[in-house]
């Protein structure tokens, strides 16, 4: 449940019913709430480079959070969302800021990876970015206190996606998967153009006009090819239309193909934006089940 001020409390349980009928406006009300929090939130002990360079275009570009006693740390590499068409590494002061910041407080190398967007860059864009991306982490991350063979990939709505595909499609890679496991947190893992979607425009920008291709760009149908990657499923009580019905149908297909079950959380009383916005505000159930996880995980060779 939502722990924090009793002013934030009643803010999430009086949206939480009505989150679907204005996304944009319920967003930025979770963002303002969360502002004093995040603001005022713990960030010694991390030095921050900001921008890195991991491939030609203006939006590849990655923010290093490294806590200063970082030597062969496991690495979280973070991929916003935005519904394809927007958002961006910073979406404000501190979002997303404040996943890396928890993370690096836990001893984690944190990577916040930005990403060109649609229709710029409709699919596969995302995805290959994030190879982009990752391959530089693999080749760097080294020289700043980070361990390339533990270096666990998150993606948050529209950045899920772009995080299943890269791990998933290898048609999407450069070479190997350099994840050791991947986190998939309020993930757009089906495209749709149903009417229940209000960000059906943007799923239109960067799949295609065609929807007959949906089915087979969508994450949904790599499911089958998770073989032994390790996946985290989160999602919020108070998604974004039907993305918590996706979610539990790529669990559900991972767990015929592996016959076992991956990990899902549901986080009771969050809804879309809060799931990230609540990282580093004195809130930490979601990031210690994601510790857990990654605990777990053998290392990679």
């Amino acid at each position: 449940m939502i722990e924090g001020p009793a002013t934030l409390r009643a803010l999430m349980a009086d949206l939480g019913p009505r989150w679907a009928t204005d996304l944009r406006g319920n967003s930025q009300q979770v963002k303002e709430a969360y502002a004093p929090l995040l603001a005022a939130a713990p960030k010694g002990g991390v030095t921050v480079t900001r921008d890195i360079a991991y491939g030609p275009h203006a939006r590849h570009r990655l923010d290093l959070f490294r806590p200063l006693d970082a030597r062969r740390a496991p690495v979280m590499a973070f991929v916003h969302g935005g519904a394809f068409v927007r958002g961006d590494k910073r979406t404000s002061t501190d979002i997303y800021d404040n996943v890396l910041y928890w993370f690096a407080h836990q001893g984690f190398v944190g990577a916040n990876i930005e990403y060109r967007l649609a229709p710029e860059a409709p699919y596969p864009g995302g995805a290959l970015d994030v190879d982009q991306a990752m391959e530089w982490l693999h080749a760097r991350v080294a020289e700043h206190g980070g361990d390339p063979r533990r270096v666990f990939l998150a993606g948050h709505s529209a950045g899920g996606t772009h995080v299943a595909g890269y791990a998933f499609d290898p048609a999407l890679r450069s070479g190997p998967c350099r994840a050791s496991a991947i986190a998939l947190v309020s993930a757009r893992l089906e495209a749709d153009q149903s009417s229940a979607n209000p960000n059906a425009p943007g799923v239109r920008a960067y799949f295609g006009d065609d929807a007959s291709r949906y089915a087979q760009r969508s994450p949904m149908r790599l499911a089958d090819r998770s073989h032994a990657l390790p996946v985290f499923i989160a999602m919020a009580e108070f998604e974004n239309p039907l993305l918590d019905v996706y979610s539990l149908a790529f669990a559900h297909r991972l767990a015929a193909v592996s016959g076992r079950a991956p990990r899902v959380v549901q986080m009771r009383g969050h809804n879309h934006m809060s799931i990230v916005a609540h990282f580093n505000s004195g809130e930490d159930a979601l990031g210690r089940e994601m510790i857990d996880f990654f605990g777990a995980v053998p290392e990679s060779v």
